[in-house]
């Protein structure tokens, strides 16, 4: 079904659409989660590799390129919607696109553990806003407490991958927001699709004005199609058929291993160690976040 709602009858996306999903079907829900966690983790490790070749611009420009082919490949979206819509698809590119720019370049600066502990601050102020339970001022003082301890035991961090991982938390808080609206106006993959492929052209001249035809080397794009893959179609494919089979609160207090996970990958696969107190304050985030997750109400 189209997001206009007109039947074309059954085409490839449906088929491989359904392969995945009885893929997944086999495999529990907490484990997708997990697995998603994982995926992007690895692929974000991957993505620092390609720094050296394409510049973090560059690796934006190839990994939001190949996940929107892919993904439009995949769900083969109407382009007929009506203006609203639109507008919600636009902002969620757009969000999304400056989202990857500004973690990418907080990625090149700062190890991966801390850029996505900060970066999931924004999260967390969107699962904090508007509380009114007391509990969740003990959680934001955790999370609070943790950027501190992050601070103090920063060392020779890069203040400007800091404030870049802040603005990527600032624009995933806006995702989130922005997404949830998606999902009202679009049906199964389509919105993601599209709003990758608006992503996907904000950063891509970006790319090309730093990398040039160096974006064009044979190995290169392959890297590039594998960060796409770990870093957004798998994660997201696992992410939206485990929230079709768990309650989102239970979905939210497993996603706050992400930055523990980052910081563990962080370490196997880059070798990028941090200081004893940098490890407390990436629990620190991760306890507050699935306290603040714990706390919603079941539907939300």
């Amino acid at each position: 079904m189209s997001v206009d709602g007109t039947d074309r009858g059954p085409t490839p996306r449906f088929s491989l659409a359904a392969s995945a999903g009885h893929a997944f079907g086999a495999i529990p829900p907490p484990a997708l989660v997990l697995l998603g966690i994982v995926s992007v983790q690895i692929g974000s490790a991957l993505a620092k590799y390609l720094f050296g070749a394409v510049g973090s611009f560059g690796t934006v420009a190839l990994r939001l390129l190949f996940a929107a082919a892919v993904l439009m490949l995949m769900w083969r979206p109407s382009l007929r919607m009506d203006r609203r819509t639109w507008t919600v698809v636009l902002g969620y590119g757009v969000t999304l696109g400056l989202m990857n720019l500004c973690f990418y370049l907080s990625l090149a600066r700062i190890p991966l553990g801390i850029a996505v502990t900060v970066e999931f601050l924004g999260p967390l102020v969107v699962a904090l806003a508007g509380s009114r339970r007391w509990l969740d001022v003990l959680w934001a003082v955790l999370a609070a407490g943790g950027v501190v301890l992050l601070m103090e035991g920063s060392g020779d961090l890069d203040l400007l991958g800091l404030l870049f991982a802040l603005a990527a938390g600032t624009c995933w808080g806006l995702y989130i927001l922005v997404g949830a609206a998606l999902g009202r106006h679009t049906t199964e993959g389509n919105g993601l699709a599209l709003g990758m492929a608006v992503a996907a052209l904000v950063a891509v001249p970006f790319g090309v004005a730093e990398s040039g035809t160096a974006l064009m080397q044979p190995w290169v794009l392959v890297a590039g199609l594998g960060v796409a893959l770990m870093s957004s179609v798998i994660p997201y494919s696992l992410d939206l058929e485990a929230l079709r089979r768990m309650p989102p609160r239970v979905f939210g207090i497993l996603m706050s291993l992400e930055p523990a996970m980052a910081a563990l990958i962080g370490l196997i696969v880059l070798q990028e160690s941090l200081h004893w107190s940098q490890w407390i304050a990436v629990l620190c985030v991760v306890a507050a976040s699935a306290g603040a997750a714990r706390g919603t109400s079941p539907e939300a």
